[in-house]
């Protein structure tokens, strides 16, 4: 693999945990494929990585050259955004603490090498048993 090319999104207002789903579903398929998935799926996290492939996939053909029919999920992965507290209120005056967790996700795109095979010249002779190489090198 020649060229990896990243896209990072930061500070999504999603948990990790939440966008981790997503991301194994789309790991190691086409970056076409992996955008045809998402956009049938449920989940709200879909939305953004689908944004943040779509984006990757533009780097890679403006800033690379790269063909879009070449290209795969190489790696993906969300890490711990900042979390902020956030408090809903209880009875009796209290209030109950929410930590609101965010997300960093990173896509990386790996483009995908074409293996040429090289055509056939000669048609594959049949092959013969060890006893009858041998009569054939002793009649020589």
């Amino acid at each position: 693999m020649e060229y990896e090319v990243r896209a990072v999104a930061k500070y999504v207002p999603i948990s990790p945990q939440k966008v981790r789903r997503l991301l194994d579903a789309v790991r190691g398929r086409g970056a076409d494929e992996a955008l045809a998935m998402l956009k049938f799926m449920p989940q709200g996290g879909a939305r953004p990585v689908a944004k943040l492939i779509a984006s990757a996939i533009a780097n890679a053909e403006e800033n690379f050259g790269l063909s879009r029919e070449d290209l795969f999920v190489y790696r993906v992965f969300a890490d711990d955004g900042p979390r902020r507290p956030w408090r809903r209120f209880g009875a009796r005056g209290r209030w109950k603490p929410i930590i609101r967790r965010s997300s960093h996700i990173t896509v990386i795109l790996g483009e995908r090498e074409t293996v040429e095979v090289a055509p056939r010249t000669e048609a594959r002779r049949p092959r013969f048993s060890l006893r009858r190489q041998r009569e054939e090198a002793e009649g020589k």
